[in-house]
């Protein structure tokens, strides 16, 4: 995400100047708190941000460095510098995000953002399409520019996939297709007229992809070259009339201006040679080519969820191509079952083409990215946090490869909705949960307000975004307990680890960049929950509830070292399934600092998810409960029950707990 702010913030000064002040409205005075905390300097303009980067990039370089053969040698000064690089990214994170929302105009902390369409069956195909895949929204925003200029907003289409959709539709009226899972099946469809990548998340066959439709692909990033010709200097006019008329599947052009150009002109041209043109068989045609399965059942091996794919297959060679159809929605689209096919058969297509009649009505309503959280938010809800009044914040994030299909995702999001959690969300898993309605028919969006509140969802935006969720956490110290950022990451980071209950859930992790978001979260004292496929990163920070040695923190008024229990348990934890996350979820956000209220509140959902889902008592209550008056009333009984078979012995609250010791008040003696 740094490169990604680096890029952004040179493109942005070159085209607008150095001096856009870093203004996001009268409700935001605490800016840029990250970059405050991490960098110690306070962003008053666009061109601040370079100093901010450059210190990022030489601690990147370092940290490279020390993977190099005979560097480090010690596994916890490497998971040390592995922290140190999420938090970098943390702060990259909110350098991109910030400036592009000061230079373009994006949303800057509204809770009433705007509703948009989401969904294959929201664009129009009678008319051009561009479709921009990727995370930097520069190019995007050009197209814009460039056919409100011209006149031809409205004659031709633009949507979005992945982080660059939620961005172009922060910025104009643009359309979001989806998730990353998306990508091979919107470009097999044809309604793609001209494809604009940019970074980060493209799957690595799209220009083959778009090859096979007939579609141009336009590269805009040294990052993600495909092979193609560098345009960059050559004349709009000669770049469109090659690419029209088929003599390059593509080019490469890096300047965003250009692009801007380039692409609309090159989908007005296109549009009508291409009319019919799709890859995407019929029902008809499925029969025919799943004939052809030699029944190998490479592609279910293969299937990264194991999802029934010979099954299906096999069903639709006898014209039964409804459990094909079934598979859709718990296919991530990543292409593997293709690739091992001996038979060559275009499985994702197939799984499209049977369930044609839900692709074309797939439409549903997202609120778009709303940008930082709101001072004024903060000072409502902070002290409700810190005290426990608000059983936590939980933040869905992250990628779409989802274990089960991406219906989980918004499950989760409804069911602690239901229980007043404040949940936030960005990238791909915004989408996901726009991509569901609940039991009244109406979308998770369109249920629930947007503000930074209890029982309220709040879509930061794209995944560059992610920096305003760890923002809001930063900002609780900052604006309900008055700590100083600048340059106090320690104390920041300890004041949320013991105080702010909050939690992550990356339940589709697949990227990097996903890691490294968890990462950062990590440094900042918030756990993350990933999914099964977060085991591949082969990394988990767990903790050791049996050894009551390690759960000693500060009493900051006394500087006494006290037994606090292990709260929050885990650091980074991967669960198997959509119940595990989500009673591990409400665990995570218990802190060594509740009040009894607030542990009463947070108890009473841990304990009631444990029982709905594993149907007993979790076996580690125990060790949350610290006196009598913690246990949730409606379940006081059967609590103390529990807790008399294990041997419970009441032990002091303490409201106060830091594991610093330079923190401890001057009159207390630490020992």
């Amino acid at each position: 995400h740094t490169s990604h702010a680096r890029h952004l913030v040179e493109h942005l000064v070159r085209r607008y100047g150095p001096d856009v002040p870093v203004d996001l409205g009268p409700r935001v005075l605490v800016r840029a708190p990250i970059v405050q905390t991490v960098c110690g300097i306070l962003p008053c303009t666009l061109g601040d941000f370079d100093i901010a980067l450059d210190y990022l990039e030489r601690e990147l370089t370092h940290l490279t460095s020390s993977l190099h053969m005979g560097q480090e040698g010690d596994h916890l000064d490497f998971e040390s510098k592995t922290l140190h690089a999420g938090m970098i990214d943390s702060a990259g994170m909110e350098i991109a995000d910030i400036a592009q929302i000061i230079a373009l105009g994006l949303p800057k902390g509204d809770p009433e953002a705007p509703l948009v369409d989401i969904g294959l069956g929201v664009i129009d195909s009678s008319k051009p399409v561009v479709m921009c895949v990727g995370h930097n929204v520069s190019s995007g925003v050009e197209i814009i520019d460039h056919l409100t200029a011209s006149r031809l907003r409205g004659s031709v289409e633009v949507c979005g996939l992945c982080c660059t959709g939620h961005d172009i539709a922060r910025y104009g009226q643009a359309k979001i297709v989806g998730p990353i899972s998306q990508q091979i099946r919107f470009v097999r469809s044809g309604v793609a007229d001209a494809i604009v990548v940019d970074e980060q998340c493209m799957h690595l066959g799209l220009l083959a992809e778009a090859q096979a439709v007939k579609a141009p692909l336009i590269a805009t990033s040294e990052k993600a070259c495909f092979g193609l010709p560098d345009r960059t200097a050559d004349p709009v006019e000669d770049i469109v009339r090659d690419l029209v008329l088929g003599r390059s599947p593509g080019a490469l052009i890096l300047d965003m201006e250009k692009v801007g150009q380039v692409a609309p002109q090159v989908a007005i041209q296109v549009a009508p040679r291409r009319r019919e043109l799709k890859a995407l068989p019929s029902r008809e045609e499925i029969a025919g080519l799943a004939k052809r399965c030699v029944k190998c059942g490479r592609c279910r091996r293969s299937c990264p969820n194991d999802l029934p794919i010979d099954v299906a297959v096999e069903e639709a060679g006898r014209g039964n191509p409804e459990p094909l159809s079934r598979l859709y929605e718990r296919c991530v689209g990543c292409g593997r079952c293709e690739s091992a096919c001996r038979s060559d058969l275009p499985l994702i297509s197939m799984m499209s083409a049977a369930a044609e009649r839900q692709v074309k009505t797939e439409r549903y309503r997202i609120r778009v990215g709303r940008g930082p959280i709101l001072d004024t938010e903060i000072r409502e809800v902070g002290a409700p946090i810190v005290l426990g009044a608000i059983p936590g914040v939980i933040a869905i994030v992250g990628c779409a490869n989802f274990p089960r299909g991406w219906r989980e995702v918004p499950e989760m999001c409804e069911e602690f909705l239901r229980r007043k959690y404040i949940v936030t969300t960005s990238g791909c898993s915004a989408m996901a949960i726009a991509m569901y309605r609940t039991a009244d028919g109406r979308g998770i969006y369109e249920s629930y307000p947007g503000a930074f509140d209890m029982g309220n969802i709040a879509n930061c935006g794209s995944c560059v975004a992610n920096a305003h969720i760890i923002g809001a956490a930063v900002k609780i110290a900052a604006v309900f307990a008055r700590r100083n950022l600048r340059a106090n990451y320690e104390e920041i980071a300890d004041y949320i680890l013991n105080r702010v209950g909050a939690c992550g859930i990356v339940w589709g992790s697949m990227s990097q960049k996903a890691f490294a978001i968890a990462t950062g979260c990590n440094r900042w004292g918030i756990p993350v929950i990933v999914g099964p496929h977060g085991l591949k990163y082969r990394r988990l920070l767990l903790g050791r509830r049996d050894r009551e040695e390690g759960w000693y923190s500060y009493d900051v008024r006394t500087g006494k070292r006290i037994y606090v229990g292990p709260a929050p348990e885990h650091l980074y934890y991967a669960a198997e399934t959509k119940e595990e996350a989500i009673v591990m979820a409400a665990k995570l956000c218990i802190r060594p600092s509740d009040t009894t209220k607030g542990r009463q509140i947070k108890l009473t959902n841990y304990v009631a998810l444990h029982e709905r889902f594993f149907g007993k008592l979790p076996d580690d209550l125990h060790l949350f409960v610290r006196t009598e008056a913690d246990v949730p009333i409606p379940m006081k009984f059967k609590i103390m029950e529990y807790l008399d078979r294990k041997g419970w012995e009441p032990r002091p609250t303490r409201v106060d707990i830091t594991l610093v010791p330079r923190l401890v008040r001057r009159r207390g003696r630490v020992g």
